[in-house]
């Protein structure tokens, strides 16, 4: 028997998945380029700003990123214009109250939707999904009407209450929980767990990424906001940081040094929650399965 040889020219090796051509990564990393500048390209020309002096132009033709003279005075001037700490530490409170409130009920609230079984679980589960259709603006007014009526007016629990659980969070959290295996609740029922055992020793530790999420979430919602305590709130002592800010663009809008240094002092508690977070914030946001 004759043996027969394969005269075609061998076939190509194809790339391995996901490997990229060396066009494709230019590409991609130019795409990341761009997005970056959009994205801190604001920041950055809001802290150069706040640093530059008052003999510094701002308006030149060409903008100028790094400031000729560094300066801290315009912090010094937000200082000496607006009690600052006092308008932090309003904001602090109705932030601490909002985490809390949503850490402890949004978690209390999704362990209930996802691993309890009672009546009209999923018409409730229907009622938080339709609830997110609905703009914030559209229950404003009969939020405020409720706070009023309950002589909450004017004060800072007042503002932080209608944040204190919100329906994205719980909703989050019940994902975070129905993603757990079922055996691990069974097994803790052969033991003789009760619902709250099995929430606080068993399931609760097996989401505490998302638990960091919805606590960043909260912090963020709750110090950036301006509507609701511009609405609820008409003393100066009672403002949060992001109404006193106001003072600036109304007193000293000429000077965007000024503004911008306010902004940049609004930024830095942001920053530092999420510095102390963000490793819990990563493994919240790919969280899904029991680890080890």
């Amino acid at each position: 028997m004759r043996a027969t040889i394969d005269t075609r020219p061998p076939r190509r090796r194809s790339r391995a998945f996901g490997a990229l051509r060396p066009g494709e990564r230019i590409a991609r990393y130019a795409l990341l380029i761009v997005v970056l500048f959009i994205s801190i390209g604001p920041f950055l020309w809001q802290l150069s700003t706040s640093l530059k002096s008052t003999g510094e132009d701002i308006y030149t033709r060409i903008p100028q990123l790094w400031p000729s003279q560094p300066t801290l005075d315009n912090y010094a001037r937000v200082m000496d214009a607006i009690p600052v700490w006092q308008f932090i530490g309003n904001s602090l409170f109705v932030a601490a109250l909002a985490v809390g409130g949503n850490v402890v009920f949004s978690t209390l609230a999704g362990f209930a939707l996802s691993r309890l079984r009672f009546r009209g679980r999923k018409v409730v589960i229907g009622l938080f999904l339709a609830t997110l259709i609905l703009p914030a603006e559209a229950t404003i007014i009969a939020n405020f009407v409720t706070i009023r009526s309950v002589g909450l007016a004017d004060t800072l629990l007042g503002v932080a209450l209608p944040g204190m659980v919100a329906t994205l969070n719980v909703l989050l959290m019940f994902n975070a929980f129905r993603m757990l295996p079922e055996a691990i609740d069974h097994a803790a029922v052969i033991d003789g767990a009760n619902a709250m055992q099995r929430f606080w020793h068993v399931s609760l530790p097996s989401v505490k990424g998302t638990v960091a999420v919805i606590a960043i979430f909260s912090f963020i919602g709750a110090w950036d906001d301006f509507l609701w305590p511009l609405i609820v709130l008409t003393s100066p002592d009672q403002f949060t940081l992001t109404i006193g800010l106001q003072y600036l663009s109304g007193t000293f809008a000429n000077d965007q040094r000024m503004i911008a240094a306010g902004s940049m002092i609004a930024f830095i508690p942001i920053a530092i929650v999420f510095a102390v977070l963000q490793r819990h914030f990563f493994k919240g946001v790919e969280e899904g399965g029991v680890k080890g």
